[in-house]
């Protein structure tokens, strides 16, 4: 009962081992001696999980929400085969068909005037598109370099 829904988009590609692994580094990084003090202060593993892991991943955290979202963004593939309702396509989809359309019309040689609007047709929505993720970045810019660098290794 996925077949055209939002979950089909959203289910198969929920976790990447990538990006687990990334997560695991990155909590593995963490001094043992921060949970075992939390440990004798009292603390269960969920308020060690949530009040003292998390906010210490924080940055790796910010680069998979960006690994995600921008994937998920980018995303047109899985749309084009598990979506027949067009109501329902992502904007990749779309701007995958506008893109194609103008190729096919001005290849049909209706004159420079028509050229030229394809072309602007096509590079506008190219870049409504990037938009949103363009926007994003600033804010999780700032724990990319951070999260990004937590499995390197100095040589």
């Amino acid at each position: 009962k996925l077949y055209n829904t939002h979950w089909a988009l959203i289910l198969p590609c929920a976790l990447s081992v990538y990006n687990a692994i990334i997560c695991k580094t990155a909590i593995e990084g963490i001094p043992e001696s921060l949970s075992e003090s939390a440990y004798l202060d009292g603390a269960n593993d969920i308020h060690i999980l949530f009040k003292i892991i998390m906010p210490l991943i924080k940055p790796t955290l910010a680069v998979l929400v960006l690994y995600y979202g921008v994937s998920h963004w980018n995303s047109w593939f899985a749309a084009s085969i598990y979506l027949e309702d067009s109501a329902l396509l992502p904007m990749q989809n779309i701007l995958r068909s506008i893109l194609s359309n103008a190729a096919a019309l001005s290849s049909e040689g209706m004159g420079d005037s028509f050229d030229s609007f394809a072309e602007a047709v096509k590079y506008s929505a190219i870049v409504i598109t990037t938009l949103p993720i363009m926007c994003v970045y600033p804010f999780l810019q700032k724990h990319f370099t951070k999260g990004v660098m937590i499995g390197a290794v100095k040589g």
